[in-house]
């Protein structure tokens, strides 16, 4: 356990401590001279006036040993020297300007390069944690080779500490004599005593955890002398042994380990280090030291989490004993922790809190929800509560408890345990008896204590703080956590299915938070406390839709959450606040996200009758919801929560026409192939509605509908050419029966189409490039000259057009058709003052001529082709009369009068 990765590790170190070692014997000489001049420089010194006690954490400046100023001269009294203060590491030499009025000041010495780096800090950091693993290693190899007994192993493990805390004392004294100021980061006492430290926590651990040397209590009361010692000596060196003390206090375990590890032992030793080492961080205001410590103790949560049987009480009392020291000497403004202002979230105070939680849930979880594991979460939830409501530093914390909550029952109600609550049916699902187990019985007097410490502190944490931030946190929680619980419980004992006790519970939760609603507009103005109202008035609406989805079918979940989006936008008109408007928006993101899992809706349960169905009502109220919440959030501003309920309402708009229509043409069978109806009645629906989005964006000058304008008109464009054209086209592809001679598929799906084409075009002109008007308008030329074609084919074919000849009359038929359109529209052309139709008529009349020389030459005979010609010439003559008579009349003008001459 743990070999072979840490022989490696101090081989490596090894090698390059001593080719640094070799290198850095060239720099003392150096160095030696750069003191010198440093101590020329600066003949006399004189004390800094420290700065006052920080409020917050503060993260300390890198210190050295505890250097004693150079020794005055001899004539003048050695002054005594104060006590270093607490915010000031006691390391830090105090300095006197001993410049003479006007003279240039000293330059600053250069920076030093990477060879004085590599020979005066690296060697002493690296040559530092060499000795402490060397220890280590050196009980690792006598446990293994068997060279030494239990006892002196202990024994020399505890000489071989003493020896290095005395060599870092006796350094420290030494340089403190001779007037030699250590480097900041590259403090020799400071490293020696550090890993002296180090080896004596490993010392005193192995004796008790591995031989059985010491007792619990000894043991404790060992490493709480460690650990001060620790402490005390960190005062002295700085934040150097501080950092490399923890960091071998924590790894500790890790190298000198058994293989049946006793995870009491170990948490109990833990505890006494991050004791030691929040009292540092505490006194030191060491934001790195606390931050660093915490990270460690949250690592050690996860050693055995990943075994069968996990071990819930030591893994409880580890979260349990890391809060507990968190709250007592971490969180600002509580118990023995740094003072700071009223009104700040402090991320160190809340992040620790939350990192302890974090571990709890993890023990709840691996444990599969025991009942101490949940037990000791719901303390710490608790604690949670009770410090952020006494400290407001502390209040971000508030985030991460009700995550957790909801993580927790979360995963319990998706868990596949045997034990699965199954409630008796019947016509009430959810009435009745229900036999639960004491697992069940306990997540739901959890869950009741949750959703009560969350609401109840919620609400009357308003009025309390200056800042804004801090009761809109405690009412955000106090609103999302109950919701969240009651999603939870619901999903696990009603199955999602139709409960009306889980109705009646979230009618209660949306009569409490109505209540506070307008408890608290009745309150005078306080900060924060309008952003509270919307919050707990959202959850009124939120819990009111949970009681529909509750008390009605699995869809009405949709409408819901639809309706909330509607009833979020409304309050946020009524109180402008910029959260509604985005919650408003995270509404209508969640709907869509619902139909993406289920576009029916309501599974296989849609029904078959055309129109009023379940999507009429999943799709048609969203959509209406989303329309109403456009208007109310447009009337504030546009922005990006406007945009995304509005995109909401167009695509739910679409999606109702789009599956009311396939319900329609497959007769209730969703997944059965399309049709030529159902083609047609897209197409249609579609461009229909790209015309009303072109009218609508006019007025609203919304980039949505602008945006939605043109996908629409794609997607028609797409369907009708892939769709009518190509594979249900009843000419190519499709055998499909058209139906009557007028009223039929063709007229539905090829001339309905090329009117809301012309329609369309005409909307977009002048308001869109001429490009895509003349686009559209192309399309509505092709679509109605494929109506009549089709038309004369199902005159001859009659309502299956696929199979059959063509015969000469139809041929001619076809030629006739065409010019008589293309008649038709330079008809309309000429009385509207048209030239698109103009130019409509002349690439019809051009097409029919090309028919005529291409095909009607070669495949009409007798009369036919001979009919075919003359009435083509006769139309081409009169089309060529009507331009010179009537478009392009030119009027001769009257030769010029010759000029009078007088008599």
């Amino acid at each position: 356990m743990f070999d072979g990765p840490f022989d490696v590790f101090a081989l490596i170190i090894a090698i390059i401590a001593f080719l640094i070692a070799i290198k850095s014997s060239n720099q003392a000489t150096e160095l030696r001279r750069r003191l010198n001049s440093l101590e020329e420089m600066f003949s006399a010194q004189r004390p800094v006036q420290p700065p006052p006690l920080m409020p917050v954490w503060e993260q300390a400046p890198a210190a050295a040993t505890t250097t004693a100023a150079p020794e005055p001269p001899p004539l003048a009294p050695e002054p005594e020297t104060p006590p270093p203060p607490l915010t000031e590491d006691a390391s830090s030499p105090p300095l006197e300007d001993d410049t003479e009025p006007g003279a240039p000041p000293p330059l600053p010495a250069p920076a030093p390069g990477l060879e004085e780096r590599l020979g005066t800090r690296w060697v002493v950091w690296i040559g530092g944690l060499a000795l402490a693993l060397g220890g280590f290693f050196m009980v690792r190899y006598s446990i293994e080779a068997g060279l030494l007994g239990p006892g002196v192993r202990v024994f020399l493990g505890g000489l071989f500490a003493a020896a290095l805390l005395g060599a870092g004392e006796w350094t420290r004294r030494k340089e403190s004599i001779s007037s030699i100021a250590a480097l900041p980061i590259a403090n020799i006492p400071a490293i020696l005593t550090a890993a002296g430290t180090a080896v004596a926590f490993a010392t005193i651990y192995a004796a008790y955890a591995l031989y059985g040397f010491l007792v619990p209590a000894t043991a404790f009361v060992l490493l709480g002398i460690v650990a001060m010692g620790t402490l005390a000596a960190a005062l002295l060196h700085g934040p150097a042994l501080a950092g490399l003390g923890v960091v071998g206090a924590f790894v500790t375990p890790i190298l000198v380990s058994s293989g049946k590890p006793d995870y009491w032992a170990l948490y109990i030793y833990l505890a006494v280090v991050t004791a030691a080492s929040f009292g540092l961080a505490r006194i030191r205001l060491w934001r790195w030291l606390a931050v660093t410590t915490i990270a460690f103790a949250v690592l050690w949560i996860f050693p055995g989490l990943d075994t069968e049987q996990v071990q819930v009480a030591p893994h409880a009392f580890h979260a349990i004993a890391g809060f507990v020291l968190a709250a007592l000497l971490v969180v600002c403004g509580f118990m023995f922790g740094p003072s700071m202002e009223d009104g700040e979230i402090e991320p160190v105070s809340s992040g620790a809190l939350g990192a302890y939680l974090f571990g709890a849930m993890l023990v709840v979880l691996s444990s599969a929800h025991a009942d101490l594991a949940l037990i000791a979460f719901t303390l710490l939830v608790g604690g949670t509560l009770f410090v952020a409501w006494r400290a407001p530093a502390a209040t971000g914390a508030l985030g991460a408890a009700a995550a957790t909550v909801f993580i927790v029952f979360a995963e319990w109600a998706v868990r596949a345990n045997p034990d699965m609550l199954v409630l008796p049916g019947g016509p009430m699902p959810g009435v009745g008896p229900v036999a639960t187990d004491s697992a069940v019985t306990l997540h739901l007097v959890t869950a009741a204590i949750f959703a009560a410490g969350f609401g109840v502190t919620g609400f009357f944490a308003q009025g309390r703080s200056n800042s804004a931030i801090i009761p809109v946190v405690w009412s955000a929680a106090g609103v999302a956590t109950p919701i969240a619980i009651l999603v939870a419980l619901y999903a696990r004992i009603a199955h999602l299915d139709r409960s009306i006790p889980f109705a009646i519970l979230a009618v209660l939760l949306a009569a409490a938070f109505g209540a506070a609603t307008e408890a608290l507009m009745r309150r005078e103005e306080r900060p924060g406390v309008a952003t509270s109202i919307a919050l707990f008035a959202t959850g009124t609406l939120g819990a009111l839709a949970l009681a529909l989805t509750f008390a009605l079918e699995k869809g009405w979940l949709t409408i819901a959450l639809a309706l909330m989006s509607l009833g979020t936008a409304w309050i946020s008109l009524q109180r402008p606040i910029p959260v509604l408007r985005r919650l408003a928006a995270i509404f209508a993101a969640i709907v869509t996200a619902r139909i993406v899992y289920d576009p029916r809706i309501v599974g296989d349960a849609v029904g078959t009758t055309p129109i009023f169905n379940w999507l009429l009502w999943g799709y048609g109220l969203p959509a209406a919801s989303f329309w109403g919440a456009s208007i109310f959030l447009r009337r504030r501003a546009d922005d990006a929560p406007l945009r995304v309920v509005e995109t909401a309402a167009i695509l739910f708009t679409a999606l109702l026409a789009f599956m009311e229509i396939r319900h329609f043409a497959t007769g209730g069978r969703m997944t059965a192939a399309p049709s030529l109806l159902e083609f047609a009645l897209q197409v249609c629906v579609t461009l229909a509605m790209a015309i009303g989005l072109e009218r609508l964006r006019l007025r609203s000058h919304s980039i949505v509908h602008n945006v939605g304008a043109v996908v629409l008109t794609a997607i028609a464009g797409l369907i009708s050419v892939f769709g009518l054209l190509i594979l249900e086209n009843p000419l190519l592809l499709s055998s499909v029966n058209v139906g009557g001679l007028v009223f039929n598929l063709l007229l539905l799906g090829y001339a309905l189409p090329a009117v809301l084409m012309l329609l369309l075009s005409y909307a977009v002109a002048g308001h869109r490039s001429v490009a895509y008007a003349n686009t559209i308008a192309g399309g509505a030329l092709v679509f109605a000259l494929t109506y009549v074609t089709l038309e004369i084919r199902r005159f001859y074919h009659g309502p299956v057009l696929l199979y059959g000849g063509t015969t000469s009359a139809e041929q001619y038929t076809y030629s006739i058709g065409w010019l008589a359109f293309g008649v038709a529209l330079l008809g309309v052309g000429i009385l509207v003052n048209s030239e698109r139709a103009r130019l409509a008529s002349a690439a019809v009349i051009a097409l029919t001529i090309f028919k005529a020389f291409a095909v009607d030459v070669w495949t009409l005979t007798g009369v036919y082709r001979a009919l075919s010609f003359m009435c083509l010439g006769v139309v081409l003559v009169a089309i060529g009369w009507l331009y010179q008579r009537i478009l392009f009349r030119r009027q001769i003008a009257p030769p010029p009068a010759a000029p009078q001459t007088g008599s």
